[in-house]
């Protein structure tokens, strides 16, 4: 592992390796007590985005490989850059790490809500919805479900639309909620061949309100025959890449967000994957530009 490979290893990843967890978390921003003395006020700030650290307790900052010569300093062992790209190939070894992104708009509710029952989608309120978003019933239908959701702190119940991922979580909206239930995590979505013919395309969304809007436009409401993975959370986008790795695929389309966060994803995703043998990456962000995402261009296009 060289220097460049070692840089691009998030820094929140090296510290959770050590078992240094986050005192507090806004936006890009994490602060977190630092692990080469003690201390009762995080005074260690990283920038997830950015990938860089800065410790105000003793005016010292910089990358992944001065942070961990840093720690292994504290640590009374040698601290050499040699030696730290030796601890960090023993800790992460050689996979392929992509930075994760946070979407600082996405409220985080996993813990306080539960599912007491998913179906098909009847609501008058959830239909109109929908129709607000331009995306029909046809659709809707095959990849969403109507859920009552009762949140324990508040001890109250509402219902939305749920689009579940591939650990059983499910992303719920409605008009005025937007939120999710435990365990966070992607929804794979198999290409139309199927089982039996082996996808040459990857699809990338943040959301299932952009994935449907594409398949709707490119598709006429049926699925690519390339896979696609929706992300649910740019924070998801480490646990997208074991699908991609290694699998063959030979164009990877990307539909981020035309906002800061998504514009750093589709940098991340870029850099991964360039570290993929004749993997072509295609952002396909220009077909709705200048608007934020695939369905906000969609809506405007319909004139909802």
């Amino acid at each position: 592992m060289n220097i460049e490979q070692a840089n691009k290893i998030p820094i929140a990843e090296i510290l959770d390796k050590i078992n240094c967890k986050p005192k507090r978390i806004s936006g890009y921003d994490n602060y977190y007590l630092a692990p080469w003395r003690h201390e009762k006020t995080a005074s260690l700030h990283v920038n997830t985005l950015k990938n860089i650290w800065y410790d105000h307790g003793i005016g010292e900052g910089g990358d992944v490989v001065r942070l961990i010569c840093k720690y292994l300093e504290s640590s009374g062992v040698d601290y050499t850059v040699s030696d730290a790209l030796r601890w960090v190939k023993n800790m992460c070894g050689f996979a392929s790490v992509i930075q994760s992104v946070q979407n600082a708009d996405t409220p985080v509710y996993e813990s306080k809500l539960k599912i007491v029952n998913a179906q098909d989608i009847e609501r008058p309120a959830l239909i109109r919805y929908l129709e607000s978003r331009g995306i029909p019933m046809s659709v809707a239908k095959q990849y969403l479900q109507q859920v009552d959701v009762y949140n324990r702190e508040r001890n109250k119940s509402i219902y939305a639309l749920g689009f579940k991922n591939d650990k059983g979580g499910y992303e719920l909206r409605n008009k005025y909620f937007k939120g999710s239930t435990a365990p966070k995590y992607i929804t794979f979505v198999r290409g139309e061949g199927g089982t039996s013919a082996k996808p040459d395309g990857i699809h990338l969304f943040e959301g299932w309100p952009d994935y449907l809007t594409a398949i709707i436009h490119q598709r006429n409401g049926q699925k690519f025959t390339e896979d696609t993975i929706v992300l649910n959370s740019l924070a998801n986008l480490k646990k997208a890449t074991p699908y991609i790795k290694g699998y063959g695929y030979r164009t990877a389309y990307t539909w981020m967000h035309n906002d800061d966060p998504g514009k750093a994803a589709t940098i991340s995703l870029d850099n991964f994957f360039k570290t993929e043998e004749d993997l072509v990456h295609k952002p396909m962000n220009e077909i709705y530009a200048p608007y934020k995402d695939m369905n906000a261009w969609h809506i405007v296009k319909l004139g909802l």
